[in-house]
């Protein structure tokens, strides 16, 4: 039977300090990310966007199409990143402040309304314009591009139908406007992750 090694006192001793310290840094980028939403909330929004689309390729890549270190298309990741800060962001931001001034108010039957004119109205069309966008930039056609649309663009729908509602629902009750775009994009990681691969997919 091997011997047991020693416990290392030292490092169960510094294993607290390292948690403390790790969280005094969580704090300080919580409060620059407030701070800059404060600021400037339509660059702090493009700027969430554009890096949580990132990260929805590179789980796209890795975990869904198995790409492998070697095999990431950086270039791809880059283009989505580029979607989230130019389009993604400005976008959606601005939706969210229309649609407080359309329906005000934070009650119950305020939020169900916000989440009918959010999926109702403007999920179908900013979903269509994603799609277009994406596949002018990965180079398609006008013929590739719409024959591309008509194949993804109904399961893409379908499949934002069956995340995004409760979600919505949920934000617009209690989330405050400037903090709406972080929230859906923190939740929308996965489905950044299946617009990557829809998007993306030949």
């Amino acid at each position: 039977m091997a011997p047991r090694r020693p416990v290392d006192v030292s490092s169960l001793r510094a294993a607290p300090r390292m948690c403390h310290r790790s969280a005094q840094v969580m704090a300080a980028l919580w409060k620059g990310c407030g701070r800059l939403l404060a600021r400037r909330p339509g660059a702090a929004q493009a700027l969430t966007a554009g890096v949580l689309m990132g990260v929805g390729d590179v789980m796209a890549q890795q975990l869904v199409e198995r790409q492998g270190l070697r095999g990431h298309h950086g270039t791809r990741t880059v283009k989505m990143m580029a979607i989230g800060f130019c389009f993604v962001g400005p976008v959606v931001g601005s939706w969210y402040k229309i649609l407080d001034r359309l329906v005000p108010g934070t009650s119950k039957v305020v939020a169900v309304k916000k989440m009918v004119l959010d999926q109702g109205a403007f999920a179908p069309c900013f979903l269509g314009c994603f799609l277009t966008i994406t596949g002018a930039m990965n180079g398609l056609s006008v013929e590739e591009n719409f024959s591309k649309i008509q194949q993804d663009y109904v399961d893409a729908l379908l499949t934002n139908y069956s995340i995004w509602p409760p979600v919505q629902i949920a934000n617009f009750y209690f989330v405050p406007l400037q903090h709406r775009l972080a929230v859906v994009q923190c939740v929308a990681i996965i489905w950044n992750c299946y617009l990557s691969w829809k998007a993306n997919r030949v």
